[in-house]
């Protein structure tokens, strides 16, 4: 029985008919290997095939090139997006910005507009304004050397007189507007103080001063009684002579008890003491503190000891400061010690000061015996003074 031939199998004699026919390296297999289609005559399938390395290394070489191309297209592509939406970030700012500088130049075009905007900030005005700080009182204790002393402190403004708003009716009746414009100019932060001593021993003030301010800080500067009703016998004696214009303040009685002795008005003919006499009168502080204290907390009225201030100012004035909120400022630098008057003078940066010639009398002899008399008389005064203020100011009783 003959053998049947495999039908994918050919003699080779195929195969070299089909390889033989080209000299290229490539493949060639028999037809048998693939089914062919319909009406296909090749009797060969070309299949290509790689034989040699160079040809490998060639193909391989083309690869990457076009793999090059192909991401360097890749790249320029994305750099061109990138510098195109910079470049349109760039347009719109710069939109922007010209807009901005037209509606500038749209509002400053208007000369209202321009001047509002060339102003230069405000500088702050002074103006007048009500005391944040009086001086009560009390006369003859120093009330004008203590108001100059304070006037050296940078943040105080004072009124230049003695305007007697608060005791006075015909000037109360003014209102406080025209108090007001008594008042020296002053900026934010300053402290306005006006005194006027009469303030101390009219009935009426204490309720006037607090319907202007219940919150207004109150000197009272005082010294030892018999010594201040003396000094206040020689103020009305002097102005009593003809040669001072100020004679016409005082009444008929006034200027007949100037002409007499201080003992002989201070003490009565039957030998107690004169109340009724004015500057006897004055010097019983508690009296008069009473209606204060009535109207006003104890913190808001400040005992300043008027003997210390005329012997050393410096003291007295820090405890001031501290009371009025003010800085340190006034020191031994701004006094120097007037040999000739017997009382420190004021000194700022520019000038040097003295208070004018009134100030700081010689005061008349009085007997010994009645000025004796008269501190043994105000001992029990005195020490009720003292237990309102809760301080003992040590004035001599003998």
């Amino acid at each position: 029985m003959s053998q049947l031939p495999n039908k994918h199998h050919r003699p080779e004699a195929t195969y070299r008919s089909c390889s033989q026919s080209l000299p290229l390296d490539i493949l060639w297999l028999p037809r048998s290997s693939f089914r062919p289609a319909e009406g296909e005559l090749a009797d060969c399938v070309l299949v290509v095939g790689v034989s040699r390395p160079k040809l490998a290394a060639a193909l391989l070489s083309v690869t990457l090139l076009s793999l090059f191309l192909t991401f360097h297209v890749l790249y320029d592509s994305a750099l061109y997006s990138i510098q195109a939406a910079s470049m349109a970030s760039a347009a719109s700012e710069n939109r922007k910005m010209l807009l901005s500088q037209e509606s500038d130049t749209r509002t400053i075009s208007h000369p209202m507009a321009l001047r509002k905007r060339l102003r230069p900030p405000k500088q702050p005005r002074p103006a007048r304004r009500l005391p944040q700080a009086l001086i009560i009182g009390v006369r003859k204790c120093g009330t004008r050397a203590l108001l100059e002393m304070l006037y050296l402190h940078p943040m105080v403004q004072k009124a230049s007189g003695e305007v007697h708003f608060f005791d006075r009716d015909e000037n109360y009746a003014l209102g406080l507007e025209w108090y007001r414009s008594k008042m020296p100019l002053s900026f934010k932060g300053q402290i306005t103080i006006e005194k006027s001593p009469s303030y101390f021993v009219t009935p009426e003030v204490p309720e006037r001063v607090r319907a202007m301010n219940s919150s207004v800080r109150l000197l009272l500067i005082v010294r030892e009684p018999v010594t201040r009703a003396i000094s206040d016998y020689t103020q009305l004696r002097s102005r009593a002579t003809p040669s001072v214009p100020a004679q016409s303040q005082l009444t008929g009685q006034a200027i007949a008890n100037t002409a007499k002795p201080f003992e002989h008005l201070a003490i009565s003919p039957d030998g107690s003491i004169n109340v009724a006499y004015r500057p006897i009168a004055i010097s019983l502080y508690h009296a008069h503190l009473h209606r204060w204290l009535e109207v006003f907390p104890r913190e808001q009225i400040l005992v300043v000891n008027g003997d210390q201030l005329i012997e050393d100012p410096v003291p007295q004035l820090r405890r001031i400061e501290k009371f009025l909120g003010l800085e340190h400022k006034i020191g031994r630098k701004n006094f120097y010690f007037n040999e000739t008057k017997g009382f420190y003078c004021l000194r700022n940066d520019t000038t040097d000061k003295c208070l004018r010639e009134t100030k700081g009398r010689k005061h008349p002899r009085v007997d010994p015996t009645v000025v004796t008399k008269l501190r043994k008389f105000f001992i029990q005064h005195n020490q009720k003074f003292y237990d309102l203020v809760g301080e003992d100011l040590g004035w001599p009783e003998d």
